[in-house]
């Protein structure tokens, strides 16, 4: 057989292998770009939706008095005429919560990932990433559960008082949205570390550096990026934990600096008002939708910061 004739049938092979690959090519790229305009179409219609109930409970209270009122008590003492729905009590509770969170989430989470990257064994670093990873999968509704007959009664009281330490209060919540987020600032951060370049720890090294001025001094600063981004997503999901913050820290809106009271965030109002009676097209219904836009915003803001974070400090260490 000539080389002519073994050449025909092989160009025909791959011509009907392409023209194959070719036919398939087009639905797969209508089926990418279907749900592309999904997640967009979603996108859109959550905003949307957000906007239009917003805009009819501004209609009828002020924007003034929403951002700036101290009293939140959507179902009043005499129906919707002696209602209130101010802003800043569920604002203050969500910061005390947030703020804990990170106080403790922060600390475990970073000192964790740097023993994991810098010190474990491999063999260890097999075992305990996994191990620690499944506290992210603890249901939070558990977590809340732990956190109000755990964390109060047995680490709270005994530490600051009985009589001070209201049985649902804020620092029981942030305590146990602290360890929630954990996971999440460990893992990323963890992967950030184990990205830095080993050449700067041998150039560290070289220059007479011990294990821990290399790891604090050297690889901390160049994983700056990965770890500020894991720090403010952890924020993020702890500014939007609902069941936690619902069992643990109250559903009392109090506008207060002390994180041994009961107070409410802006997740736990929410879930706090459908739980009652809300009827469709009353202020306190669209209350919620107004609330949701405040907190839509606030992790928006949280996640532009991120980004901007991360574009900042991968510039400096690339």
């Amino acid at each position: 057989m000539t080389p002519s004739t073994t050449a025909a049938p092989t160009s025909l092979a791959v011509a009907l292998t392409t023209s194959s690959r070719r036919r398939w090519e087009r639905p797969a790229h209508l089926a990418l770009w279907a749900c592309a305009a999904v997640s967009v179409l979603a996108t859109v219609g959550i905003v949307a939706v957000l906007a239009g109930e917003t805009a009819r409970f501004l209609a009828v209270v002020p924007v003034g008095d929403f951002l700036t009122g101290t009293e939140w008590s959507p179902a009043g003492t005499g129906g919707d005429a002696t209602a209130s729905f101010g802003l800043l009590p569920l604002l203050g509770g969500t910061a005390i919560v947030a703020v804990g969170a990170l106080l403790v989430g922060v600390p475990l989470g970073l000192a964790t990932a740097i023993y994991l990257a810098e010190y474990a064994p491999a063999r260890t670093r097999a075992v305990l990433k996994p191990v620690i990873e499944l506290l992210a999968g603890i249901p939070t509704v558990v977590i809340g559960f732990f956190a109000l007959q755990v964390i109060t009664p047995h680490l709270l009281r005994p530490l600051f008082g009985a009589d001070r330490v209201f049985v649902f209060n804020g620092a029981a919540g942030a305590i146990a949205v602290g360890l929630m987020i954990t996971p999440i600032i460990a893992s990323l951060s963890e992967d950030a570390l184990r990205a830095v370049p080993v050449s700067l720890r041998d150039a560290a090294h070289g220059l007479g550096a011990g294990r821990r001025i290399t790891s604090l001094r050297v690889v901390v600063p160049a994983a700056l990026s990965g770890i500020s981004a894991s720090i403010l997503l952890a924020l993020s999901r702890a500014v939007g934990e609902t069941m936690i913050v619902s069992i643990a820290a109250g559903s009392t809106p109090e506008l207060t600096a002390d994180p041994f009271r009961s107070i409410q965030t802006l997740t736990a109002a929410i879930a706090h008002t459908v739980s009652g009676e809300a009827a469709s097209g009353t202020t306190r219904y669209q209350s919620l939708f107004a609330v949701g836009a405040a907190l839509f915003v606030l992790t928006l803001a949280l996640n532009a910061v991120s980004s901007r974070v991360v574009r900042r400090y991968r510039g400096v260490y690339s």
